[in-house]
């Protein structure tokens, strides 16, 4: 029964967390100055015309009566239309969804491997000057941001030895047969590998530029945990019984070691996620950052709340999900 307490704790915690960022939200993106609603409007247009595009779109009521009306809506499912497409933010925001989380997903992937790498092979050589050129490779992994690689990949990779797409999500000549809009996800399973090598040359700059930063994170902390795991007992042992230092790293020190990071991931995948919003800006991507950049341009209010609300449900799902993962893999938890 811990594990439902803790469930239920969490998830009350998420809808206080989600309503409180509505809350914030709503209000700052009113009170900032401009109005969307002349924004639409072509120059010479009318007060009258204004005031009526504005009761449109509820923006003549106070800021109470706008929330009360809009979170009412948001209750059944209705996030509103956005000024700038006459869409419904809805369909928009879960349009560009799936290649948000498709991005962040190969993303995490490849930080994930690049950092697991690293750090074994930080211990493995530790002491040695492999171990600290592995450590400046972190450093600066860790000191340039996610747009900058993003440049310095276009650069190398898109015009001096053009390997890969620079922007994009897939070409225009291709023709599309998928259902949905988790185009990799489909291409694979329907084993169309032609779409999905062309997919994965646009996707993999951006995602590597996004990746880069948390592989130093990762690397840095498992690298840490695995130094102070291959001297307990356990692994002293092991190496008694004849294995190899790289036996013991992996199948000794490892498992053990893998637990703090596994947390660190899951809170830094959050900001990953966050982190999309200039790459696929950077990259002409078309996800939900590009769109957000795009709403926030235009002051589309509606489209911006909906964009807001769908990262904020997307950290604090991710943050839960990571909280019951610790808890099933750690016994101590597990048993509180």
């Amino acid at each position: 029964m811990p594990l439902v307490r803790i469930l239920t704790a969490r998830l009350v915690t998420t809808l206080v967390t989600l309503f409180g960022v509505a809350v914030i939200v709503f209000v700052v993106i009113r009170v900032v100055p401009g109005n969307p609603i002349a924004m639409m409007l072509p120059p010479g247009a009318s007060e009258a015309d204004i005031a009526r595009l504005s009761a449109l779109y509820g923006l003549d009521r106070s800021i109470f009566e706008q929330f009360v009306i809009w979170f009412g809506n948001v209750l059944h499912g209705d996030f509103g239309t956005s000024i700038s497409t006459r869409q419904p933010v809805l369909s928009l925001v879960l349009g560009r969804l799936p290649a948000t989380l498709e991005l962040s997903l190969m993303a995490l992937l490849i930080a994930v491997a690049l950092g697991g790498t690293l750090a074994v092979l930080g211990t493995r050589l530790r002491g040695s000057r492999a171990e600290a050129g592995i450590d400046v490779a972190n450093g600066v992994g860790l000191s340039v941001p996610d747009f900058l690689w993003g440049l310095l990949l276009i650069v190398l990779f898109g015009v001096l030895w053009p390997l890969f797409q620079i922007s994009g999500r897939v070409s225009p000549r291709l023709e599309l047969p998928f259902s949905s809009q988790f185009y990799l996800l489909e291409s694979l399973l329907t084993l169309r590998f032609d779409l999905a090598r062309d997919l994965v040359s646009h996707m993999f700059m951006p995602a590597l530029a996004l990746a880069l930063p948390l592989a130093a994170i990762i690397s840095q902390l498992l690298k840490q945990s695995l130094k102070e795991t291959v001297n307990l007992d356990y692994a002293v042992l092991a190496r008694t019984k004849g294995y190899s230092e790289t036996r013991v790293i992996l199948s000794e020190a490892l498992p053990n070691a893998v637990l703090p990071t596994l947390t660190l991931i899951g809170v830094q995948f959050t900001f990953l996620m966050g982190g999309t919003v200039i790459i696929e800006r950077l990259f002409s991507y078309e996800g939900l950052g590009n769109m957000a950049i795009d709403a926030v341009i235009n002051r589309d209010l509606p489209l911006i709340q909906g964009i807001v609300i769908l990262f904020a449900l997307m950290f604090t799902v991710v943050n839960l999900l990571v909280d019951m993962t610790y808890a099933l893999l750690n016994p101590r938890l597990r048993h509180a």
